[in-house]
């Protein structure tokens, strides 16, 4: 296992998988349980992640990303979605959730979920997806890292037709929405990518220190 430097130096956004190497079932369950402990803005993870194993579903979102191979060719496919309602019931079910795990009574939390609800009242329902899309990514960004430093690799894909993976999963009835694409496995020795040139800005162009 790297340590955090080396293993973000070695990702890359994967191009080409070796279709026949697999990640195995420890280091999955492991990489599984880095999205469900992901962050979130007040613990409400307005998410869900869903595991695509079936070939023919993997094949019709192939489709749906422009034919990128990614799709099929990783070792396991996972796809990001937010749910579509943050509403009243959704944080009311959350506040529930919480009493229910700290074992303390719902009454205890009111001025918890009456602050949630009022930073959310004057939100659009467009805003409030932004807002569970921005926590969707702090949970991509932990996937992201925590396959680099397992060594495994791992491709954020926006670009697919959302509407169609939509379609494809059902996602509709189950009240989500899918925004990003994460196939993972182990890169392909013909992926050119993986031998180029990282490109990031310098400490001096990134970092403001205010002292």
């Amino acid at each position: 296992m790297k340590n955090i430097i080396e293993a973000l130096n070695w990702r890359y956004a994967t191009k080409l998988f070796n279709p026949e190497k697999k990640i195995n079932q420890e280091q999955l369950t492991m990489i599984l349980e880095t999205l469900r402990l992901s962050p979130s803005s007040y613990g409400m993870q307005p998410w869900k992640f869903i595991l695509v194993n079936n070939l023919d579903l993997k094949l019709k979102i192939k489709e749906a990303s422009y034919g990128q191979p990614q799709a099929t060719d990783a070792s396991h496919l996972i796809v990001l979605t937010i749910k579509k309602d943050i509403d009243a019931k959704l944080i009311e079910s959350y506040i529930n959730f919480v009493a229910s795990e700290k074992d303390i009574p719902v009454s205890k939390l009111e001025g918890f979920e009456s602050m949630i609800k009022g930073s959310f009242q004057n939100k659009t329902v467009e805003e409030l997806k932004g807002w569970a899309t921005h926590q969707l990514y702090l949970a991509a960004g932990t996937l992201l890292t925590a396959c680099a430093t397992l060594e495994i690799d791992a491709c954020p894909m926006e670009g697919f037709d959302k509407a169609k993976v939509d379609e494809i999963l059902g996602l509709n009835d189950l009240g989500l929405e899918s925004r990003l694409l994460i196939p993972i496995g182990y890169r392909s020795t013909e992926d050119k990518s993986a031998s180029a040139k990282k490109l990031r800005f310098s400490k001096e162009d990134v970092l403001i220190e205010m002292n």
